[in-house]
């Protein structure tokens, strides 16, 4: 059997596949993003569920999906949005809490490699994962296989700067595209506009009713995505980005979310789907169900 758990900022989510790649678990609890500690216990908690769920001792492999990379240099993890974790041996500290071996992989990584094998970029040879979620990330898979880079950060498109003299990001930079259109930077743009804040789907909400604030919030999101994954195709140049997490959801990303890539793209047209994602927001545990040890 192989077994995933993707460590998210508000939750974790276990699976478990069969033999044959069929989902036969799946559960999901919050996450405790408080202290370190609290973080490992909650995988703990879930990892013991699981090897109860899959009756004991069957054999089975490991993965576990996370924001953030572990460096090469130090074996320590780097660059999460979920802060407690970076700069400790995260991989290390697991498995010898769950006493066997495991894969530890970037989350973006994870959504990438599981939509590019079995979702809506199969049978393309480039797919970039797009993570618009509590934070923004992504990931690239090249020929069915995770392409990590020297430094573990391939695919970092979040923590691109787009505006220097933009709000400063958790990583030390000021305007990385995270700051801009992930969950946490809509809500914040809208809040340094209209002075209060609100959720996203309070947001998506007012926009569409016409509130000033919510639409000048909006615009600017459009447009932030739009110079955001124009940069990302003038590197790289897939043949599709597939976009997940919770904001992959609002509809006019692929409309006039597209519209502006195309305006910005660097060739005389854009030939990239850009499309949704087919997993729902389970590709992340999928992926880490694939890729585990």
């Amino acid at each position: 059997m192989r077994f995933g758990i993707d460590l998210g900022g508000t939750k974790t989510e276990g699976v478990i596949l069969d033999a044959g790649g069929r989902e036969i678990w799946r559960e999901r609890t919050p996450t405790d993003a408080s202290r370190y500690d609290a973080v490992l216990d909650g995988i703990e908690r879930l990892h013991r569920r699981m090897v109860a769920a899959a009756g004991g001792g069957t054999p089975y492999t490991l993965g576990i999906g996370t924001p953030g990379a572990v460096s090469r240099r130090t074996g320590l993890l780097k660059n999460s949005n979920t802060t407690c974790l970076n700069g400790m041996p995260f991989a290390r500290d697991l498995r010898e809490r769950l006493g066997r071996e495991l894969a530890v992989e970037n989350d973006a990584n994870c959504f990438a490699l599981a939509e590019a094998l079995a979702g809506a970029g199969r049978g393309h040879r480039v797919v970039f994962g797009v993570i618009m979620g509590t934070g923004c990330g992504g990931g690239i898979v090249l020929d069915g296989k995770v392409h990590g880079g020297l430094q573990s950060i391939a695919g970092e498109w979040g923590h691109t700067v787009i505006d220097p003299s933009g709000p400063p990001c958790y990583c030390g930079a000021r305007g990385c595209v995270e700051t801009f259109i992930s969950g946490s930077g809509l809500e914040n743009r809208y809040a340094d506009r209209a002075g209060s804040r609100r959720p996203v789907d309070g947001i998506l909400a007012a926009w569409r009713a016409g509130d000033p604030g919510a639409t000048a919030t909006m615009d600017d999101f459009f447009a932030r995505f739009g110079q955001a994954l124009a940069n990302l195709i003038a590197v790289l140049d897939p043949d599709v980005a597939v976009l997940g997490g919770g904001l992959s959801n609002i509809d006019e990303l692929y409309a006039r979310g597209v519209d502006e890539v195309r305006r910005r793209v660097f060739s005389d047209s854009l030939e990239t789907p850009i499309v949704r994602h087919a997993l729902g927001d389970s590709a992340g545990v999928i992926g880490a169900a694939l890729v585990g040890v």
